[in-house]
């Protein structure tokens, strides 16, 4: 059976971002966006069970926009102001950007990696008389503490949002050819969805090694998975598979 429909378990891209719109019209699919998941943020009440004082810290590291969010959102709701001279550590240029959504970017101490988190540690390296604060997720990426302590720097994690399961009861009845996941928080919330969900002949296709992992884990036969050499896109992939299956 050829693949003609997918969903991939995530919102759609922005326009003009989207691979996914040239893989439809090349290979004729129809493709949909859904998130399996979401964020929510921790009430203050939850995050003074953490016992974290903000004006304790100097300087804060900053792995994506839902981070830079939820810390100004706490820091609001806690009524502490952040002082100008705090420094922020950004994963990225975009990271950094982002953060004149809450501050006056020219005036404030701002440092930035390349891409990845590792991009970061030879500055952070240049900061370790600083004490960092490290906003995240319930499911925080477990490399990011064990790469600052193994540089001796001082940090402290502060849950601050948490990643969980949409409600995917509008899709009982919907079936699709290809399901595309990008996170094991993907591959939890189908289930927890759809407890009784049988793959059949349904493909699954996941971007990187813990979706995949968890997707096995999970029972599912993995069809498509990427990066892989001459496929770095999940976009790719999928493609090289339709023609391979034709």
């Amino acid at each position: 059976m050829g693949i003609k429909t997918i969903l991939v378990s995530q919102p759609e891209p922005a326009q003009g971002k989207n691979p996914y719109v040239q893989l439809a019209e090349k290979a004729k699919l129809k493709i949909d966006f859904r998130s399996f998941i979401h964020v929510e943020g921790v009430d203050v009440q939850e995050f003074r069970k953490e016992r974290i004082q903000l004006n304790e810290y100097s300087a804060i590291i900053l792995t994506s926009r839902n981070a830079i969010d939820h810390y100004f959102r706490v820091a609001k709701e806690m009524r502490f102001t952040v002082p100008d001279d705090m420094k922020y550590f950004c994963v990225s240029e975009a990271v950094a950007f982002y953060l004149q959504t809450y501050v006056v970017y020219r005036k404030r101490k701002i440092f930035h990696g390349k891409q990845t988190f590792s991009d970061l540690v030879d500055v952070l390296k240049k900061h370790k008389k600083e004490k960092f604060l490290v906003p995240c997720s319930n499911i925080q990426n477990g490399s990011i503490p064990a790469i600052l302590e193994k540089e001796g720097v001082e940090f402290k994690n502060a849950t601050l949002y948490k990643t969980v399961c949409s409600d995917l009861s509008d899709l009982t009845d919907v079936k699709y050819d290809m399901l595309v996941f990008y996170s094991p928080s993907g591959i939890e919330s189908l289930f927890k969805n759809f407890p009784k969900f049988k793959q059949n002949n349904t493909k699954i296709a996941c971007f990187g090694t813990t979706t995949a992992k968890a997707a096995i884990e999970a029972g599912l036969k993995l069809d498509v998975h990427a990066p892989q050499p001459g496929a770095p896109s999940m976009t790719m992939a999928i493609e090289s598979f339709i023609k391979a299956n034709k």
